[in-house]
């Protein structure tokens, strides 16, 4: 097989794939690449790349920003979820923005396997979401807190850092 029929084969198997699951997708910037979105919990939606070239699919998800602190603990966070992270990895770009990535061959690709490298990479970025946020942000998030209890602005989106964000006399969650 050619490397454009190749392309083009598991292309259709991706686009075929995404159409079955109802997910939603348009072209990328690349040639043979399917941006779609995919609803989260602890952070609302990830942005997923598929890039199909040649004999590979390639896949890419942004996490998070590079974090404003502790880099050193944020890092080593993420190395330890690699071990557990099956056919993917965490990285970084540039920028230190955070990215779940991986690359396989077109061979080992089929419906079943989309469902499962899909689940996979949202399960990387949305599960530990929390996490890295009060482990990279924590400052600005405690000045994001402090500036919403004294204008009495709500504390809803931070209600999941509650327990390590609310001091003394601040307004417990009936009250914000």
């Amino acid at each position: 097989m050619t490397s454009a029929a190749g392309t083009s084969a598991l292309l259709s198997v991706v686009q075929d794939y995404l159409a079955d699951a109802g997910i939603e997708w348009e072209g990328g910037a690349r040639d043979g690449e399917l941006v779609l979105t995919l609803p989260g919990e602890k952070k609302l939606k990830t942005v997923v790349s598929l890039v199909v070239a040649g004999d590979t699919l390639s896949v890419s998800a942004f996490v998070m920003r590079n974090p404003d602190e502790d880099h050193e603990t944020f890092y080593r966070y993420l190395l330890r979820k690699n071990l557990r992270l099956p056919g993917l990895a965490y990285s970084i770009d540039q920028a230190g923005d955070v990215y779940v990535t991986g690359r396989v061959p077109a061979s080992g690709v089929d419906a079943a396997y989309l469902d499962q490298l899909l689940g996979v990479v949202l399960e990387a970025a949305d599960s530990h979401f929390n996490e890295l946020l009060a482990i990279g942000f924590i400052t600005s998030m405690r000045k994001e807190w402090d500036w919403r209890v004294s204008r009495g602005e709500s504390l809803r989106n931070l209600e999941a850092f509650r327990p390590i964000l609310q001091r003394d006399g601040d307004p417990g969650p009936a009250e914000s």
